[in-house]
């Protein structure tokens, strides 16, 4: 039976209890035991798909075809541990499960309130697949003292008591402010976090602290005197210049070993961070640097393309080199001077995304990456804006478009070489959409696998001519246009096993323009980086040497 370890946050919220539950579980990794991660997010909505990236940033997409927080993604990228479905619940999704329960009578009449019907649901979801892995870490989203996450703090306390004593374990994530005018480092608001927390029924056994500044020993013992919890089990969490450095950091300020204590597992299996090294020597040792644009609509928030950024530095990684990413609003590329703006840039990337507001933006980056032989990556919409320009361009459709646009704008304006998919086939059996489905949830979402064209660039790339990956779209590029597009010059390079879904298409004269349907940034890591990410990175640098 896996022994539980929850994360909280206190003061204040984007402390980092994602990177810290991540670089943890890679910690644990490192001395041998498996893991699994986990979060639970507070909000009412039932997952975040149907949230707006500046609401929420990225939606993150798990192989068996969960939306979730992007949380999720740290977690697959720091352990390698896919995720499911079961590693994400919001208060959404268990008040739906609780409601829809009574509705069939499985209360047998009962009264249905908070404690214990609520809190009992989430304890089942905490208890799946508990006696797969030696560790389960569960994040609680939100702050503590947040009236929404009310009922996952209570649910904690209860499975805790349910557990055999010393199954269980708290670590809470604060801020220690730091008063210029005063320069001092306050630990009064971490004082109060926890008191909040105390009063709930949870004691911290480990806190982590963020700060810019060192943190004195006096003010260690200080925190853990007033926090009740011992003072080698308060960790300080500084400011790193990457991400990637999160384990290595958190192993010196004895993280892993605060924990295995906590636990009382001794004597604790020596650790090997070799793979950890090894990325920090690719991140710090880098031969040189790369510039790719990022054209996109939700470029004024970062962590809307979250594992764009990350399987962009993988590739880096991979190739040895530095990628500096760029964001270019693709809306800015609408009002002229495509050139002048993309001239610098060693490679061009168009991501995925909703809606016709900048996609001719995107349209007109295809175009110049196509003409001007610049190594080019369509992901999903971004694609779908390659399929576009070509059409117009290569393959005498001067009106191509989108449906998608058109169902948006409520009349028929383009040649819809791009449509709305109203069936597939996902696994053995045909799921059919309607326009008028509920937009949650109704895309084809999850892993599929594709069937690459031997001797084409992509086939070559990963090596085979069968691949899965992840997909997260409901328009999709129409193969009634195939035959006119390939005379144009793009070659439909991938498609579904059945034939009928284009999922990847390269330009024939080019010497690096690839479109494709599904997420590869989805299953990229640092010690494994996407083929297609690393692959786009040198041709960057092949690029950046011809200039």
């Amino acid at each position: 039976m896996a022994r539980y370890i929850f994360i909280t946050g206190g003061v204040v919220s984007s402390l980092g209890k994602g990177l810290a539950s991540a670089a943890l579980g890679a910690l644990l990794q490192a001395r041998g035991y498996s893991v699994r991660l986990r979060k639970m997010d507070p909000y009412l909505n039932v997952d975040p798909g149907t949230m707006s990236p500046f609401e929420h940033g990225e939606v993150f997409v798990t192989d068996d075809g969960a939306e979730t927080d992007l949380d999720l993604g740290h977690y697959e990228r720091f352990t390698g541990v896919s995720a499911r479905q079961s590693d994400s619940i919001s208060a959404g999704r268990i008040y739906s499960n609780v409601l829809e329960k009574e509705r069939k009578g499985a209360y047998l009449g009962k009264t249905i309130q908070v404690i214990p019907h609520v809190t009992n649901e989430i304890k089942d979801f905490l208890a799946i697949g508990e006696d797969e892995v030696d560790f389960m870490l569960c994040e609680i989203g939100g702050t503590v003292g947040d009236i929404e996450g009310l009922p996952f703090f209570e649910a904690i306390r209860q499975f805790s008591q349910d557990r055999p004593r010393g199954q269980c374990i708290f670590m809470h994530l604060t801020l220690l402010p730091y008063v210029a005018a005063s320069g001092e480092l306050k630990t009064k608001p971490t004082q109060h976090s926890v008191k909040e927390l105390r009063s709930i029924g949870l004691q911290p056994d480990i806190l982590v602290c963020r700060s810019e500044h060192v943190i004195p020993e006096k003010e260690r013992a200080k925190i853990a005197l007033f926090c009740n919890v011992r003072p080698d089990s308060v960790i300080p969490a500084y400011d790193l210049k990457s991400i990637y450095e999160a384990p290595l950091a958190y192993h010196r300020a004895g993280l892993d070993r605060a924990v295995l204590e906590a636990f009382d597992i001794s004597p604790a299996p020596r650790p090997d961070l070799t793979r950890w090294e090894d990325v920090m020597d690719r991140l710090n040792n880098a031969e040189g640097e790369v510039r790719v644009a990022v054209v996109g609509k939700y470029t004024q928030l970062e962590d809307a393309y979250k594992s764009i950024s990350e399987a962009l530095t993988h590739g880096g990684m991979a190739n040895r080199v530095r990628v500096k990413t760029e964001w270019v609003d693709s809306e800015m590329l609408e009002r002229g001077d495509v050139a002048g703006q993309l001239k610098d840039f060693n490679a061009v990337l168009v991501p995925g995304g909703f809606g016709e507001r900048g996609t001719e933006g995107m349209i007109a980056a295809a175009k110049y990456a196509r003409e001007k032989k610049v190594p080019y990556l369509g992901i999903c919409l971004g694609m779908q804006m390659a399929v576009i320009e070509s059409a117009r361009n290569t393959a005498g459709l001067p009106d191509a478009g989108s449906e998608e646009f058109d169902h948006e704008a409520g009349e028929q304006r383009f040649t819809p070489v791009v449509y709305h998919l109203k069936e597939w086939v996902q696994g053995n059996h045909k799921v059919e959409r309607k326009l008028s489905d509920d937009k949650g949830g109704t895309m084809r979402l999850g892993a599929y696998t594709a069937t690459l064209i031997p001797g084409t660039k992509i086939a070559d790339i990963y090596g085979s001519s069968q691949i899965e990956e992840r997909h997260r779209h409901r328009y999709e590029v129409d193969a009634t246009y195939r035959d006119q597009l390939e005379e144009g010059g793009m070659t439909f390079s991938g498609m579904s096993p059945d034939g009928r879904l284009p999922e990847t298409v390269e330009l024939k004269d080019h010497p690096w323009f690839i479109g494709v349907q599904f997420h590869p940034e989805l299953k990229s890591k640092p010690f494994d980086p996407a083929p297609l990410f690393a692959d786009l990175v040198r041709a960057a640098k092949d690029s950046a040497r011809l200039v």
